[in-house]
């Protein structure tokens, strides 16, 4: 009898504090490889931190974080952080790749070099197989013709396709994005969010934090509220908006509904 897989990503019991402020209070969620899982809920409620905990941007005060076999794990906030933990979060990061709101694109650099210079950095890949797999991504966002450009000479859409295509290029297993398109006129919005789709049907591990109503419903394989700290509901993508079980998530999503059946 065959077993099933565990889940790629595995958080249990995780707590971030800033100094006396709790910004995220136990955070318990599985989520599957493959899955497409968007974060949404009023500003200020933790989604972005809880990205930034995934990733170790921030690391966590208490819990345990699972992405691919590698765990970090604290009792307290007091507990020591060794040169093991630390290792350890290092191995988690490189299967992560994060897509933040600015494009952070180096500016002197063209976009081929954009992409090519984390791998030839950490992964150590020799120039010739980081420009072709760089070559191979920018092909796969669109923007193989722009290679030579520099990104003040790209609109806000294409930036943030290089963005991806940059966070691809270290082969993560989990992709996260912290709202991708905030900062892009609404004409440019689409084709971003075009990208991730088609990671989707690749294969693709994506958790988006968005406020892309239209995409979390259309693309996601199920949707995460969250608010004041805490996941409030895990729901099916139509199932959340049709018939929310908890009546926060209800009165957060009635604004996009009531546009919806307008």
């Amino acid at each position: 009898m065959e077993t099933p897989e565990s889940p790629l990503i595995h958080v249990q019991g995780l707590h971030k504090s800033y100094d006396d402020h709790e910004v995220l209070k136990n955070i318990n969620v599985a989520i599957e490889k493959g899955d497409l899982v968007s974060i949404v809920g009023p500003s200020g409620c933790g989604k972005s931190t809880f990205l930034r905990c995934l990733n170790c941007l921030e690391i966590l005060d208490q819990g345990t974080i699972t992405i691919a076999d590698v765990s970090l794990h604290r009792s307290n906030a007091n507990s020591k952080l060794d040169a093991a933990f630390h290792q350890k979060a290092h191995n988690l990061r490189e299967e992560v790749g994060m897509v933040f709101q600015g494009f952070n694109l180096f500016p002197h650099k063209t976009l081929l070099e954009n992409v090519m210079l984390a791998p030839m950095v950490v992964r150590k890949q020799s120039r010739e197989l980081a420009r072709s797999k760089a070559m191979a991504l920018l092909d796969k966002v669109g923007l193989s013709s722009f290679k030579d450009r520099y990104p003040m000479k790209l609109s806000g859409g294409q930036q943030q396709r290089a963005a991806i295509a940059r966070a691809l290029a270290m082969s993560p297993l989990v992709m996260l994005y912290d709202e991708p398109t905030s900062s892009l006129d609404p004409e440019l919005v689409e084709e971003v969010l075009q990208v991730m789709r088609a990671l989707d049907e690749e294969g693709m591990t994506q958790i988006v934090v968005t406020h892309e109503m239209y995409f979390a419903r259309d693309a996601s394989d199920y949707i995460i509220y969250m608010e004041g700290g805490e996941i409030v509901e895990i729901s099916d993508e139509d199932e959340i908006f049709i018939s929310p079980k908890d009546p926060r998530t209800k009165r957060f999503l009635t604004r996009y509904t009531s546009k919806w059946e307008a």
